[in-house]
């Protein structure tokens, strides 16, 4: 465990963050979880980039939202930086197409934490560590129920992050 939060320190906020209502990154031992209903079946797992519109996230993300419904997909609010190594391994896993089936039906509201920071924190996007992976309100801030972090390292998507956004996705506990 030691050796997981040591290889974390590399995707810490850079920036001012409040550690009070941090989540940590932690192994999680559900790694068995099956996809849930809405993602077994439907399009594969896609990246929606935020336009990087001035002023509040909450209307683009809450427009994201409404669209997914219509169209019977889920959405999850991606934070992630060019110089974060298991944000590479997750992105570059989806692109990929590596986690197509388990993932699909998810559409990823990709935010850059170096660009979009301030405006996440002020839709109640509170972390410490990258990636991070939330379920947003219909209304655009955070819902609570988030994932943040993970370790380095080839196992980072399939065995770190895939399990506890599995377990996210399906309304368990994580992080």
């Amino acid at each position: 465990m030691f050796a997981s939060l040591t290889s974390l320190s590399a995707c810490q906020r850079s920036s001012s963050s409040s550690g009070s209502g941090s989540q940590k990154a932690a192994s999680n031992s559900e790694s068995s979880a099956a996809p849930s209903a809405d993602t077994a079946s439907g399009a594969p797992p896609t990246f929606v980039r935020y336009p990087g519109k001035s002023g509040a996230i909450e209307p683009w993300v809450q427009e994201q939202v409404e669209l997914a419904d219509a169209a019977h997909t889920r959405v999850l609010v991606y934070v992630g930086a060019t110089w974060c190594e298991p944000c590479q391994r997750f992105h570059a896993a989806v692109q990929r197409g590596e986690l197509n089936g388990t993932l699909n039906g998810v559409r990823l509201l990709e935010f850059d934490q170096d660009h979009d920071a301030a405006a996440l924190k002020n839709a109640g996007y509170v972390y410490e560590y990258i990636p991070v992976l939330a379920l947003p309100d219909p209304d655009g801030r955070n819902h609570g129920r988030m994932i943040s972090g993970s370790i380095k390292g080839p196992r980072a998507v399939q065995e770190n992050l895939v399990p506890r956004l599995q377990a996210l996705l399906s309304g368990k506990a994580v992080d």
